[in-house]
């Protein structure tokens, strides 16, 4: 299976650290997000990736290179500036990932989730949820069993980490900046998402303060 890693936000609320560093870079303990995730890919059997970029691109396409060192193949989807948001960067990146159902994550997640546990084959795509967060109390999906659901009682948030089908993206727009979560909540709709809850190590390293939590996390380890 090939994976994408959505790596082309600008991260506005780290500024100033972003100014310089792209997220994706931001070292957590003794490796970077970017890092741990292309290892636990690679773990997880992947041997072709695919980062997105966009916001200092050039720098996370000179710490990565060719993949070799995380022994797999790495190509980079390159977006304008700007970048395309979470639906239009997949669907700019679909051409260099194979007719086949791919994994999806978010650069900016830092999780202890084994890229194993994801299913080979979906109908239109497969959510990692995670149990609410402080900061996301409302949650995204209700989870029926193993189907995603729009449920107004939404007890789960998702990870930022799925198995998307290429069909999935067919009725999405041309490729433009879009959201994504439209287009899940539509597939969801029509009982075509089904869904898996991790309750292990799950931070979004969104702000200054879940950044400080991760890091201190890894300190007092």
């Amino acid at each position: 299976m090939n994976a994408l890693i959505l790596a082309a936000g600008r991260g506005e609320r780290l500024r100033p650290l972003t100014d310089l560093l792209p997220k994706p870079l931001i070292a957590i303990g003794d490796a970077t997000l970017l890092d741990r995730h292309l290892r636990e890919l690679q773990r997880a059997g992947v041997r072709r990736c695919v980062i997105n970029v966009a916001h200092l691109g050039h720098l996370i396409e000179a710490r990565i290179g060719s993949g070799a060192q995380f022994g797999m193949t790495v190509a980079y989807s390159r977006e304008p500036p700007g970048a395309l948001e979470t639906g239009g960067g997949i669907k700019h990146a679909l051409s260099l990932l194979e007719r086949a159902p791919f994994i999806v994550v978010n650069g900016d997640v830092l999780t202890d989730f084994e890229f194993s546990a994801l299913p080979g084959q979906v109908e239109d795509a497969h959510l990692v949820l995670v149990p609410n967060p402080p900061d996301h109390q409302g949650g995204d999906f209700a989870l029926v069993g193993t189907r995603v659901d729009n449920a107004s009682i939404a007890r789960f948030t998702f990870a930022g980490i799925a198995v998307y089908h290429p069909r999935f993206f067919e009725k999405s727009p041309p490729v433009q900046r879009f959201p994504l979560t439209p287009l899940l909540r539509a597939a969801a709709a029509e009982d075509r998402v089904t869904g898996q809850v991790h309750r292990g190590l799950w931070m979004d390293i969104g702000t200054p303060e879940r950044l400080t939590d991760a890091k201190r996390f890894f300190t007092s380890k």
